[in-house]
């Protein structure tokens, strides 16, 4: 069998590659390794899934037509051993596979990110050479995937964390904490002329550029009001002709790195297909598996200029309208459906959300919530269609069978994602003269079922594991009590949990919910099959 090995030497080899039907770069690469070296204009923080499945590939589409002569510098700041094990080995090389609905995939060879570095202030080389590239001019963008919890300085109790607390003592030139570390190289830059820079959140949570902005500009201002830093550094900061933080909305499904994927690699002769899980849990492999929707939309303020990403499918507007299009999807149009599949999928066994969208039922349910729920009181961002964008979750997106989604990955941190997703249309009808917020049936029904999820007990009556949520020691004693079967009021276990703020963003029982909750809750326990029987009830 012929092999082909993921290494720049490895490419040479195109007929091999070609022949197994892989998309190969048609660029210059080492014009454009040389281009990005003297003169980077975007480095990206967060070596993960995300960022080789779209990022950089918009860059490689960029490269490939010519509309481009530079690529990506990639650090990573919290796993230094997706760098050490996985791009390094590979020259920076990662395979694309965009697991498409109609079965087919597609299989690209990405070579847009030309260097890859680890965000450590005591390995010399890696941090003199980003002090180097955040002091070039050249430098118009630098952008993140490090997820909403990389950007928080405090712990759950309100307090700052020992390492921030440590950097704020200590300054910026051997900084601990993430952001310090990025506050560190941000000042590197004002001290080397005070170049303008846009520092871009693409994470996944709402206003993603001010939790960025706040995190930065703490650190700047304790370090100037600590005498670490010239004064000028905090105004420097809080200017946005000269650092701005553009907020941003991303989606695409980009999940751990699948078995039957690997297989149809090794079936080609691809090498070195097998993949790791790093001390830290990361699950990384030389490819990522993905869907094919993408959305980025990105706030249009960039004050030293920025790379043409409108010409790879990525949206430019203004900040009203990337909250409306972040709004829509988080509140209304995706995640909503996505929790939903989430904790009844555990509920009833499934391990893939393609296969729940079989489930007549769940299909029903989502489509409630979606259609007749959610779009009443939707945020139009206009550029976007609501409808059309549930319509390709719903027909296109969910049902993929070629997406190894699992419901137990989307139920992670629920306790987390409840106040956005389902609380916001809750106070939406409440703010409404003409809804009423009693006639929500299905978004009760999903919060009732997320409260029989919290048993750790499935359908069948057998125990199941919880995934990890950081208010599951606070919740679930309030239900561990309870057994199926159990009948009578259920007040006292739940009170507690459904007028909780801090988990719906409203107390369930002032918004006029609570004992519609309290009644479903009864009837998911009152048997084992009861989940079904409910859903059946309720949705047939």
């Amino acid at each position: 069998m012929i092999k082909i090995k993921l290494t720049i030497d490895g490419l040479r080899d195109i007929k091999a590659w070609q022949e197994k039907g892989y998309k190969l770069p048609k660029f210059n690469y080492e014009e454009v390794k040389s281009n990005t070296m003297k003169k980077p204009n975007w480095i990206h923080f967060g070596a993960g899934n995300i960022f080789k499945a779209f990022l950089a590939n918009v860059q490689q589409n960029l490269l490939n037509e010519g509309k481009s002569d530079k690529g990506i510098i990639v650090a990573e700041g919290f796993d230094y051993e997706i760098i050490e094990k996985m791009n390094k080995p590979h020259d920076n090389l990662s395979l694309l596979v965009t697991l498409k609905a109609n079965g087919s995939i597609e299989k690209t060879v990405i070579s847009s990110v030309v260097e890859s570095l680890i965000v450590d202030s005591q390995d010399e080389e890696n941090w003199d050479r980003l002090k180097a590239i955040f002091a070039n001019p050249s430098l118009q963008m630098v952008s993140f995937t490090i997820t909403e919890k990389g950007y928080s300085l405090k712990d759950a109790k309100g307090e700052y964390l020992p390492a921030v607390l440590e950097d704020f003592k200590r300054g910026y030139e051997t900084p601990v904490s993430y952001i310090g570390k990025l506050a560190s190289l941000v000042y590197e830059r004002y001290l080397n002329g005070k170049a303008p820079l846009a520092l871009v959140s693409m994470d996944n949570c709402s206003h993603n550029g001010t939790k960025l902005y706040n995190a930065v500009s703490t650190f700047a201002k304790k370090w100037v009001a600590n005498g670490l830093v010239e004064e000028g550094f905090e105004k420097y900061v809080d200017d946005a002709n000269y650092v701005s933080f553009p907020w941003s909305m991303i989606d695409k499904i980009t999940p751990r790195p699948d078995g039957s994927v690997k297989e149809i690699l090794k079936s080609d002769g691809f090498e070195d297909v097998e993949d790791i899980v790093t001390s830290k849990n990361t699950y990384v492999a030389p490819f990522v598996n993905a869907e094919e929707p993408e959305y980025l939309i990105i706030e249009d303020i960039f004050p030293n200029g920025r790379p043409n990403l409108e010409d790879g499918g990525v949206l430019f507007t203004n900040r009203e309208t990337v909250d409306k299009v972040e709004k829509m999807k988080v509140c209304t149009c995706l995640n909503p459906l996505h929790t939903a599949l989430a904790i009844y999928g555990c509920l009833l066994g499934y391990t893939l959300i393609s296969k729940e969208m079989e489930d007549s039922e769940l299909k029903t349910l989502v489509e409630k919530i979606g259609y007749v729920e959610g779009l009443p009181v939707v945020v139009n961002p206009e550029i976007i269609d609501p409808k059309k964008f549930i319509d390709e979750v719903i027909k296109v997106r969910f049902p993929n069978p070629f997406m190894p989604d699992t419901p137990q990955r989307i139920a992670t941190d629920t306790s987390q994602k409840l106040g956005i997703r389902f609380g916001e249309t809750i106070k939406a009808y409440m703010a409404r003269e003409d809804l009423d917020v009693k006639d929500l049936k299905y978004i009760p029904l999903v919060l009732a079922g997320w409260c029989r999820y919290l048993m750790g007990i499935d359908d069948n009556g057998n125990e199941m594991e919880l995934s990890p949520d950081p208010m599951l020691e606070e919740v679930t004693p309030h239900v561990s009590g309870i057994k199926l079967g159990d009948k009578g009021s259920f007040t006292e276990n739940l009170k507690p949990i459904l007028s909780n703020g801090s988990i719906f963003g409203i107390d369930l029982y002032e918004a006029g919910l609570g004992e519609a909750i309290e009644g479903y809750f009864a009837e998911l326990i009152s048997s084992e099959g009861a989940v079904r029987e409910t859903l059946k009830k309720y949705l047939s």
